[in-house]
Protein backbone atom coordinates (compact mmCIF):
# COMPACT_ATOMS: atom_id res chain seq x y z
CA UNK A 1 0.00 0.00 0.00
CA UNK A 2 2.56 2.57 0.73
CA UNK A 3 4.25 1.86 -2.91
CA UNK A 4 0.86 2.47 -4.54
CA UNK A 5 0.54 5.27 -2.43
CA UNK A 6 4.25 6.90 -3.41
CA UNK A 7 3.44 5.86 -7.12
CA UNK A 8 0.23 7.90 -6.79
CA UNK A 9 1.94 10.72 -4.97
CA UNK A 10 4.79 10.82 -7.79
CA UNK A 11 2.08 10.69 -10.88
CA UNK A 12 -0.03 13.56 -9.02
CA UNK A 13 3.31 15.27 -8.64
CA UNK A 14 4.40 14.90 -12.39
CA UNK A 15 0.75 15.66 -13.53
CA UNK A 16 1.18 18.96 -11.62
CA UNK A 17 4.35 20.03 -13.23
CA UNK A 18 2.84 19.42 -16.47
CA UNK A 19 -0.02 20.91 -16.54
CA UNK A 20 1.60 24.53 -16.67
CA UNK A 21 3.58 23.46 -19.62
CA UNK A 22 0.44 21.78 -21.66
CA UNK A 23 -1.43 25.73 -20.61
CA UNK A 24 1.52 27.55 -22.75
CA UNK A 25 1.92 25.18 -25.60
CA UNK A 26 -0.62 26.83 -27.65
CA UNK A 27 0.83 30.18 -27.11
CA UNK A 28 4.52 28.84 -27.37
CA UNK A 29 4.04 27.53 -30.51
CA UNK A 30 1.86 30.02 -32.27
CA UNK A 31 4.82 32.96 -30.95
CA UNK A 32 7.21 30.51 -32.11
CA UNK A 33 5.57 29.90 -36.17
CA UNK A 34 5.13 34.10 -35.90
CA UNK A 35 8.63 34.52 -35.27
CA UNK A 36 10.34 31.51 -37.23
CA UNK A 37 8.30 31.52 -40.22
CA UNK A 38 9.77 35.32 -40.99
CA UNK A 39 13.28 34.84 -39.78
CA UNK A 40 13.47 31.43 -42.19
CA UNK A 41 12.18 33.29 -45.18
CA UNK A 42 13.84 36.27 -44.42
CA UNK A 43 17.65 33.74 -44.01
CA UNK A 44 16.64 32.25 -46.97
CA UNK A 45 15.89 35.19 -49.14
CA UNK A 46 19.10 36.93 -48.36
CA UNK A 47 21.09 34.88 -50.37
CA UNK A 48 19.36 35.47 -53.58
CA UNK A 49 18.61 38.23 -56.09
CA UNK A 50 14.60 38.24 -54.96
CA UNK A 51 12.74 41.26 -56.90
CA UNK A 52 9.23 41.80 -55.70
CA UNK A 53 7.31 42.22 -59.15
CA UNK A 54 9.58 39.23 -60.55
CA UNK A 55 7.76 36.79 -57.56
CA UNK A 56 9.46 34.41 -55.88
CA UNK A 57 9.44 31.73 -58.59
CA UNK A 58 12.28 34.11 -60.74
CA UNK A 59 14.60 34.72 -57.42
CA UNK A 60 17.81 32.83 -58.03
CA UNK A 61 20.76 31.85 -55.87
CA UNK A 62 23.35 34.38 -55.65
CA UNK A 63 25.16 33.06 -52.47
CA UNK A 64 27.14 35.65 -50.22
CA UNK A 65 27.17 38.31 -53.04
CA UNK A 66 24.16 40.54 -51.40
CA UNK A 67 26.85 40.35 -47.68
CA UNK A 68 29.61 41.39 -50.14
CA UNK A 69 27.81 44.08 -51.69
CA UNK A 70 26.39 45.53 -48.26
CA UNK A 71 29.44 45.96 -46.70
CA UNK A 72 31.06 47.00 -49.95
CA UNK A 73 28.93 50.32 -49.68
CA UNK A 74 29.80 52.90 -47.92
CA UNK A 75 26.46 54.27 -46.68
CA UNK A 76 25.90 51.49 -45.16
CA UNK A 77 28.63 51.16 -43.02
CA UNK A 78 27.95 55.05 -42.56
CA UNK A 79 24.26 53.73 -41.61
CA UNK A 80 25.89 50.90 -38.85
CA UNK A 81 27.97 53.63 -37.36
CA UNK A 82 25.41 56.16 -36.93
CA UNK A 83 22.95 53.42 -35.68
CA UNK A 84 25.28 51.81 -33.02
CA UNK A 85 26.58 55.56 -31.88
CA UNK A 86 22.83 56.77 -31.64
CA UNK A 87 21.60 53.41 -29.59
CA UNK A 88 24.01 53.61 -26.77
CA UNK A 89 23.74 57.43 -26.59
CA UNK A 90 20.28 57.31 -26.57
CA UNK A 91 19.95 54.43 -24.23
CA UNK A 92 22.41 55.39 -21.56
CA UNK A 93 20.83 59.03 -21.47
CA UNK A 94 17.54 57.71 -20.93
CA UNK A 95 18.12 55.00 -18.36
CA UNK A 96 20.43 57.30 -16.62
CA UNK A 97 17.15 60.65 -16.67
CA UNK A 98 14.55 57.54 -16.05
CA UNK A 99 16.46 56.49 -12.79
CA UNK A 100 16.36 59.53 -11.66
CA UNK A 101 12.66 61.24 -12.31
CA UNK A 102 11.87 57.45 -11.08
CA UNK A 103 13.73 58.23 -7.98
CA UNK A 104 12.52 61.40 -7.56
CA UNK A 105 8.99 60.75 -8.01
CA UNK A 106 9.29 57.40 -5.66
CA UNK A 107 10.53 60.27 -2.76
CA UNK A 108 7.60 62.16 -2.98
CA UNK A 109 4.79 62.56 -0.18
CA UNK A 110 2.17 64.23 -2.41
CA UNK A 111 1.24 64.34 -6.24
CA UNK A 112 3.12 61.02 -7.47
CA UNK A 113 -0.13 59.93 -9.22
CA UNK A 114 -0.41 63.30 -11.00
CA UNK A 115 3.32 63.64 -11.65
CA UNK A 116 3.21 60.04 -13.31
CA UNK A 117 0.01 60.87 -15.69
CA UNK A 118 2.17 63.94 -17.22
CA UNK A 119 5.10 62.27 -17.49
CA UNK A 120 3.88 59.49 -19.35
CA UNK A 121 2.31 61.76 -21.66
CA UNK A 122 5.25 61.85 -24.60
CA UNK A 123 5.27 58.32 -24.78
CA UNK A 124 1.92 58.02 -24.98
CA UNK A 125 1.83 60.16 -28.48
CA UNK A 126 2.34 58.74 -32.01
CA UNK A 127 5.80 59.12 -33.10
CA UNK A 128 4.46 60.61 -35.84
CA UNK A 129 3.19 63.10 -34.15
CA UNK A 130 6.28 64.11 -32.00
CA UNK A 131 8.24 63.87 -35.17
CA UNK A 132 5.92 66.59 -37.16
CA UNK A 133 5.00 68.11 -33.61
CA UNK A 134 9.41 68.99 -33.29
CA UNK A 135 9.83 69.61 -37.12
CA UNK A 136 7.26 72.61 -36.70
CA UNK A 137 8.66 73.91 -32.98
CA UNK A 138 12.42 73.51 -34.79
CA UNK A 139 11.72 74.92 -38.23
CA UNK A 140 13.93 76.96 -39.46
CA UNK A 141 12.12 79.62 -41.08
CA UNK A 142 8.42 79.96 -38.76
CA UNK A 143 9.70 77.69 -35.78
CA UNK A 144 8.84 78.51 -32.41
CA UNK A 145 12.29 77.97 -31.03
CA UNK A 146 14.12 79.72 -33.14
CA UNK A 147 11.94 82.67 -32.68
CA UNK A 148 12.93 82.36 -29.16
CA UNK A 149 16.81 82.66 -29.61
CA UNK A 150 16.79 85.24 -32.61
CA UNK A 151 14.18 87.56 -29.95
CA UNK A 152 17.07 86.58 -27.10
CA UNK A 153 19.94 87.97 -29.87
CA UNK A 154 20.83 84.46 -29.85
CA UNK A 155 22.23 81.85 -33.10
CA UNK A 156 19.54 80.53 -34.79
CA UNK A 157 19.98 77.16 -36.52
CA UNK A 158 18.72 74.97 -39.17
CA UNK A 159 18.47 72.07 -36.65
CA UNK A 160 17.24 69.18 -39.36
CA UNK A 161 19.78 70.40 -42.07
CA UNK A 162 23.11 71.34 -40.62
CA UNK A 163 25.31 68.65 -40.10
CA UNK A 164 26.45 70.08 -36.18
CA UNK A 165 22.96 69.68 -35.07
CA UNK A 166 21.00 67.16 -36.91
CA UNK A 167 22.24 64.22 -35.02
CA UNK A 168 22.16 65.75 -32.07
CA UNK A 169 18.85 66.67 -32.51
CA UNK A 170 17.50 63.48 -33.63
CA UNK A 171 18.77 62.17 -30.24
CA UNK A 172 17.22 64.71 -28.47
CA UNK A 173 13.48 64.09 -29.43
CA UNK A 174 14.11 60.62 -29.44
CA UNK A 175 15.60 60.98 -25.88
CA UNK A 176 12.29 63.22 -24.44
CA UNK A 177 9.97 60.83 -25.71
CA UNK A 178 11.14 57.62 -24.51
CA UNK A 179 12.30 58.50 -21.12
CA UNK A 180 8.92 58.36 -19.92
CA UNK A 181 8.92 54.46 -20.91
CA UNK A 182 12.11 54.01 -19.06
CA UNK A 183 10.39 55.90 -15.74
CA UNK A 184 7.53 53.35 -15.91
CA UNK A 185 9.31 50.70 -15.14
CA UNK A 186 12.17 51.77 -13.39
CA UNK A 187 9.44 53.11 -11.12
CA UNK A 188 7.73 49.86 -10.81
CA UNK A 189 10.69 48.45 -10.11
CA UNK A 190 11.41 50.41 -7.12
CA UNK A 191 8.13 49.33 -5.64
CA UNK A 192 9.48 46.32 -4.60
CA UNK A 193 12.11 47.77 -2.47
CA UNK A 194 11.15 47.26 1.16
CA UNK A 195 11.36 50.15 3.00
CA UNK A 196 13.14 48.39 6.16
CA UNK A 197 16.55 48.50 4.18
CA UNK A 198 16.91 52.11 3.69
CA UNK A 199 16.09 52.48 7.41
CA UNK A 200 18.47 50.34 8.07
CA UNK A 201 20.95 51.93 5.78
CA UNK A 202 20.38 55.18 7.81
CA UNK A 203 20.79 53.69 11.05
CA UNK A 204 23.97 52.95 9.76
CA UNK A 205 24.63 56.43 8.67
CA UNK A 206 24.31 55.97 5.21
CA UNK A 207 23.37 59.16 3.15
CA UNK A 208 21.39 59.86 0.04
CA UNK A 209 24.08 58.57 -1.91
CA UNK A 210 25.04 55.72 -0.29
CA UNK A 211 21.26 54.62 -0.27
CA UNK A 212 21.12 55.00 -3.30
CA UNK A 213 24.14 53.12 -5.00
CA UNK A 214 24.34 50.24 -2.35
CA UNK A 215 20.43 49.37 -1.58
CA UNK A 216 18.56 51.06 -4.61
CA UNK A 217 20.28 50.06 -7.79
CA UNK A 218 21.26 46.44 -5.98
CA UNK A 219 17.51 45.88 -5.79
CA UNK A 220 16.59 47.09 -9.23
CA UNK A 221 19.01 45.84 -10.99
CA UNK A 222 17.50 43.35 -13.17
CA UNK A 223 14.70 45.91 -13.93
CA UNK A 224 17.27 47.97 -15.26
CA UNK A 225 18.93 44.98 -16.99
CA UNK A 226 15.64 44.15 -18.59
CA UNK A 227 14.89 48.60 -19.69
CA UNK A 228 18.23 48.83 -20.86
CA UNK A 229 17.65 45.34 -23.59
CA UNK A 230 14.18 46.49 -24.48
CA UNK A 231 15.25 50.22 -25.12
CA UNK A 232 18.17 48.58 -27.40
CA UNK A 233 16.19 46.72 -29.24
CA UNK A 234 13.10 48.99 -29.61
CA UNK A 235 16.18 51.79 -30.58
CA UNK A 236 18.18 49.90 -32.97
CA UNK A 237 15.33 49.78 -35.18
CA UNK A 238 15.00 53.57 -34.97
CA UNK A 239 13.53 54.63 -38.38
CA UNK A 240 10.10 56.96 -38.38
CA UNK A 241 11.81 59.80 -36.64
CA UNK A 242 14.69 59.78 -39.18
CA UNK A 243 12.31 59.52 -41.98
CA UNK A 244 10.19 62.36 -41.18
CA UNK A 245 12.93 64.67 -40.07
CA UNK A 246 16.18 64.19 -41.75
CA UNK A 247 15.45 61.76 -44.32
CA UNK A 248 18.70 60.68 -43.42
CA UNK A 249 20.38 63.88 -44.37
CA UNK A 250 22.34 66.07 -44.08
CA UNK A 251 25.67 64.04 -45.51
CA UNK A 252 23.89 60.82 -44.09
CA UNK A 253 25.15 62.45 -41.12
CA UNK A 254 21.43 60.79 -39.42
CA UNK A 255 21.40 57.80 -41.39
CA UNK A 256 19.98 54.51 -39.70
CA UNK A 257 20.75 50.59 -40.96
CA UNK A 258 16.66 50.88 -41.57
CA UNK A 259 16.40 53.86 -43.16
CA UNK A 260 19.38 52.83 -45.70
CA UNK A 261 17.18 49.24 -46.09
CA UNK A 262 14.16 51.31 -47.07
CA UNK A 263 15.83 53.61 -49.46
CA UNK A 264 18.21 50.74 -51.20
CA UNK A 265 16.49 47.67 -50.79
CA UNK A 266 12.25 47.92 -49.85
CA UNK A 267 11.58 51.42 -51.83
CA UNK A 268 13.45 49.70 -54.92
CA UNK A 269 11.69 46.62 -54.59
CA UNK A 270 14.94 44.51 -53.72
CA UNK A 271 13.74 42.25 -51.23
CA UNK A 272 16.86 40.05 -51.39
CA UNK A 273 19.34 42.85 -50.72
CA UNK A 274 16.78 44.30 -48.12
CA UNK A 275 16.59 40.64 -46.00
CA UNK A 276 20.31 40.43 -45.94
CA UNK A 277 20.40 43.88 -44.58
CA UNK A 278 17.69 42.30 -42.13
CA UNK A 279 19.92 39.51 -41.22
CA UNK A 280 22.55 41.72 -40.35
CA UNK A 281 20.37 44.22 -38.60
CA UNK A 282 19.15 41.37 -36.54
CA UNK A 283 22.95 39.71 -35.69
CA UNK A 284 24.30 43.17 -34.50
CA UNK A 285 21.38 43.93 -31.85
CA UNK A 286 21.84 40.26 -30.86
CA UNK A 287 25.09 41.41 -29.82
CA UNK A 288 24.34 44.65 -28.42
CA UNK A 289 21.58 42.96 -26.19
CA UNK A 290 24.14 40.30 -25.29
CA UNK A 291 25.95 42.46 -23.12
CA UNK A 292 22.67 43.14 -21.19
CA UNK A 293 21.77 39.57 -20.54
CA UNK A 294 24.88 38.65 -19.39
CA UNK A 295 24.91 41.07 -16.72
CA UNK A 296 21.21 40.64 -16.00
CA UNK A 297 22.19 36.71 -15.36
CA UNK A 298 25.30 37.90 -12.98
Amino acid sequence: MKRNALTNGRASDASERAFPRLMIAPTVLVMAALTAYPLVFTLIYSFTDYQYLKGTDAAKFVGFKNYVMLFNNTYFRQAVLNTVKFTLLAVILEMVIGLLIAVFIKSLKKGQKVMRTLLLLPYLLPTVTVALSWRMMLSANYGIVNQVLESLHLPVYNWFMDIKTAFGTVLLIDVWQNVPFVFLLLYASLQGVSTNQYEAAMIDGANVVQQFFYVTIPNIKSGIALCALLRTIDTFRLFEKVNILTGGGPAGTTSTITQFLYNYGIKNLKFGFGSCGAIVMTVLVLILSSFYIKRAIH
